[in-house]
């Protein structure tokens, strides 16, 4: 990891091992970026793909400053992936006295995600699921506080629908990639979010686009 970004993780004052964590992470996009980008069809990995996908370094600088104007926290991610994102949201769960629940359709990937959870610090704060995640937010109990909508992007409605009746009022909800890769799907779930009753709404140009709402009823 370069010296400036090391610097710019430092300003959030987290800790050696959030970092160290995060600069592994960081190496592996870096090497992403330089190798082909390949789609299985009908965009599915199939359980074979070892791209990370992530959120990048701005994206999760942003989720952990909007996760610590919180107080104790529930925070639902939706697409653990290999677990980048949610070590920005479990540090600020840390910081809030609030916790992650993360959810992931491959368990491969949410092992991983787990590994370096807990090489960071931070798997205490974590509570990792596997499975279909519409139906795992229909089991869920109690209501949520922060929702990261960061999965296939035909299940960002389906999952809208499911999370809306448990969020908390003062809820917040960042969906990603909501201007790159532009697809219906994001526009759809754009449309939707923003008819919401009690919703208020605005895209940002944060990484791949961040549609960021909240909920007051």
């Amino acid at each position: 990891m370069s010296d400036d970004k090391q610097n710019n993780l430092g300003e959030h004052r987290l800790d050696e091992k959030v970092l160290n964590v995060l600069g592994a992470y960081h190496q592996r996009i870096d090497e992403e970026r330089g190798t082909p980008r390949q789609e299985a069809p009908g965009g599915r990995d199939g359980g074979q793909d070892q791209r990370m996908r992530a959120v990048g370094p701005e994206t999760g600088r942003f989720l952990n400053i909007l996760v610590r104007s919180l107080t104790a926290p529930t925070i639902l991610e939706l697409g653990t992936s290999f677990g980048y994102s949610g070590i920005w949201l479990a540090e600020a769960a840390r910081a809030t006295g609030g916790r992650l629940i993360t959810m992931e359709v491959h368990g491969y990937k949410s092992a991983y995600a787990q590994t370096m959870a807990e090489k960071a610090g931070l798997a205490e704060h974590i509570d990792f699921r596997v499975g279909d995640a519409v139906a795992m937010i229909r089991e869920l109990r109690g209501k949520v506080d922060f929702v990261l909508v960061d999965l296939w992007k035909d299940l960002y409605l389906p999952c809208l629908e499911t999370f809306y009746p448990k969020l908390n009022a003062g809820a917040i909800i960042v969906a990603d990639n909501m201007i790159y890769p532009m697809t219906e799907d994001v526009k759809i779930y754009a449309r939707a979010i923003r008819t919401k009753p009690g919703i208020t709404s605005v895209l940002l140009p944060v990484g791949s686009g961040l549609e960021v709402s909240r909920y007051e009823p």
